[in-house]
């Protein structure tokens, strides 16, 4: 018999456009998939789950993170991109075993679904062996998040004969093996994509064989665009000349991209995913939130890196719209000398980033992102009667500027409970833990990468 849980008399924010928010109704889920949505549902026998005082939201989704990072969190929140670059790509990713990429996947993953996010899109680029690869797939499915692996390529300086990795191609082998075994299916909770150079970060013939290739197996080609010079300059026009450059393309930060470019890009159908505390932080530039949003795009966010920032996705929607308006009332005061008489982005909108519109990023939007009858049940309920939180007046706001971490509830990935009474439901977090900061320490010991420890 399929199992049933009902979700009772609580607010539900569907963030379908259909169907719109509710202030008194219930979420009925049946096995895998979201059966009902809406006020006084019955369902005889089902797991009856109390919903007062608590918002009810589509899983979160992390478009963008660099999960392999875990066991490094809090190590470069004082450095620049330039020095990023230098201590984790040239030297701390070299030292990372398969065992490494695991237990900080898992662990990130586990992190993830205690934070109320159920998809998270794993941007996998320090895998310079099959195995490694595996590692981190092995991580990603035992924790039970759904997940795109987008499987990516190292960056380390070139040992003598080899050459840089701008100029290597997406390894066509892995992708052949990877679609032909354990991500063959597109229906299990974990799905491939791609993490490509681009052409800011590899040569041409490498950006038009990885475009290809992404196209070739329909997979999604994200890549990284700005931090320094381009490796191609003017590598973006020729691709758009070779028709190169549409759907299922996908842009992180793109902070040094023109307005016009950025206007062909989103009529392209390109999609753009910032990640604003880690851009500003780091010395990328300004988030390209409300440039998408002008060229009739929506943007999609994500967390980055953990050795950085925290991977709260609250906090990121939080930060991208506190930017965004801090941008757009700056230009305001200069061109009319005061503040705007509206806000130019709102909570609500804030809330379909992180839901919505980066499920479709990820190409994934008819199975989650809304909670719609038929897609899978991929489910956040948020506890709004903590002191943080209560009264709840606007509970777009509610969600988005005062909810964190230790407000999420209960966590539903494809209809099972993976959080619930607000504890994360793993056989044994502590050992996770343990293992994750054996690895940790072992290779920033290694590395010698300068702290600043309390004597």
């Amino acid at each position: 018999m399929t199992e049933r849980i009902l979700i009772k008399n609580a607010i539900v924010l569907t963030m379908d456009a259909r169907l719109g928010a509710f202030q008194d109704a219930d979420v009925l889920v049946e096995g895998e998939r979201i059966a009902a949505v809406g006020p006084n549902l019955t369902a005889e026998g089902a797991e009856t789950v109390a919903g007062r005082g608590r918002i009810v939201i589509p899983g979160i989704v992390n478009g963008h993170m660099h999960t392999w990072q875990t066991g490094l969190r809090g190590l470069c929140s004082n450095m620049t991109l330039l020095e990023y670059f230098r201590w984790v790509h040239r030297g701390l990713a070299t030292a990372f075993r398969p065992e490494d990429i695991y237990i900080a996947t898992l662990a990130g993953a586990l992190g993830q679904i205690n934070a109320g996010a159920t998809t998270l899109g794993d941007w996998c680029h320090n895998n310079p062996t099959p195995t490694h690869t595996d590692a981190a797939v092995d991580g990603l499915a035992e924790s039970g998040i759904r997940a795109v692996f987008l499987h990516g390529s190292p960056k380390p300086d070139p040992k003598p004969g080899e050459p840089h990795f701008s100029e290597v191609p997406h390894p066509r082998h892995e992708i052949e093996r990877l679609l032909k075994s354990r991500l063959a299916s597109r229906d299990q909770l974990v799905t491939l994509g791609m993490a490509i150079l681009g052409p800011h970060y590899s040569t041409m013939d490498v950006a038009r064989t990885d475009f290809r290739l992404a196209r070739e197996f329909g997979l999604i080609a994200s890549m990284h665009q700005g931090g320094g010079e381009a490796k191609t300059p003017g590598g973006w026009e020729r691709l758009e000349a070779e028709g190169l450059v549409g759907q299922g393309i996908n842009i992180v930060h793109g902070n040094n991209l023109s307005d016009e470019q950025i206007r062909r890009f989103v009529d392209a159908g390109v999609s753009f995913t910032v990640a604003p505390e880690n851009e500003m932080v780091q010395g990328h530039g300004w988030p390209v939130t409300g440039r998408v949003l002008a060229a009739g795009g929506q943007p999609t966010f994500g967390v980055d890196i953990e050795s950085l920032v925290s991977a709260d996705m609250f906090a990121v929607a939080r930060m991208a719209l506190a930017c965004q308006r801090a941008l757009d009332n700056a230009s305001h005061r200069a061109s009319h000398g005061g503040i705007p008489d509206n806000c130019t982005v709102n909570t609500k909108d804030a809330l379909r980033w992180i839901t919505i519109e980066t499920a479709r990023m990820l190409g994934i939007d008819d199975k989650v992102g809304s909670l719609t009858p038929g897609k899978q049940a991929d489910i956040t309920v948020i506890d709004a009667t903590g002191w943080n939180m209560w009264p709840v007046h606007d509970p777009y706001s509610t969600v988005i500027m005062q909810a964190g971490v230790g407000n999420v509830e209960h966590v539903l990935i494809a209809g099972k409970f993976r959080k619930r009474a607000g504890k994360l439901l793993w056989p044994d977090a502590q050992r996770v833990k343990r293992d994750l900061e054996a690895s940790g320490h072992r290779i920033v010991a290694k590395l010698g990468i300068p702290t600043q420890m309390v004597a």
